[in-house]
Parts: structure tokens; C-alpha cells; sequence
């Protein structure tokens, strides 16, 4: 598919590209190309190929929570916290508002 100058052209306004001639000519080229390598694609027949999300074969591996015994007591663990209320430790805020 041969691309038109002003197509090219009007591409590059919506990207906000300040291309030259000589661009324009280089670029048009390339992206007629590109859109031809696809309408060849478009015309395999892949009817009889199975869907595929990956193809490693690998797989999340997730680890077990699991109870353990802490050998600190809470008064411990909140001496190293910089700030605490009541029972808990303030932490910052992860969406950027100030507590």
C-alpha cells in the first residue's frame, strides 16, 4: 500500500513531528512497507493454529504463606518504626498524599 505525501504529512502533525522532505519521503517509504508486510499477514490462513499466551512453558511460582514464630515482641519491633499509633506503625502514603 503506497502512502501519500499528504498522509504521511498529516501523520506527522498528529505525533507533532516536524518532518523534512526528505523525511517525509524516507518515512513514507517505510510505513508503506510496514502496512504491505501486514496485508500479506492478514492473508495467512491461521484458522487451524491454537491461541497462545506464552510460550515457555513457565509458570508463576508463588510462595507459600506460612505462620512462623517472631522472636521479637511488638514493643521491639516498634522501637525501630519512626513513627507509631496505638498499635500500628504510620507508614507514608503511596498515592502521594501527606498524612
Amino acid at each position: 500500500m503506497k502512502m501519500r505525501k499528504e498522509d504521511i504529512k498529516h501523520i506527522a502533525k498528529l505525533a507533532r513531528l516536524d518532518l523534512s522532505d526528505k523525511e517525509t519521503s524516507l518515512y513514507g517509504k517505510q510505513l508503506s512497507d510496514v502496512l504491505e508486510y501486514i496485508n500479506q499477514l492478514q492473508k495467512v490462513n491461521i484458522s487451524k493454529v491454537a491461541d497462545v499466551g506464552q510460550i515457555t512453558g513457565l509458570e508463576n511460582q508463588l510462595a507459600k504463606d506460612e505462620l512462623c514464630n517472631c522472636e521479637l515482641s511488638q514493643k521491639e519491633l516498634f522501637k525501630n518504626a519512626p513513627v507509631v499509633q496505638g498499635e500500628y506503625i504510620k507508614v507514608k502514603s503511596v498515592f502521594g498524599r501527606k498524612t
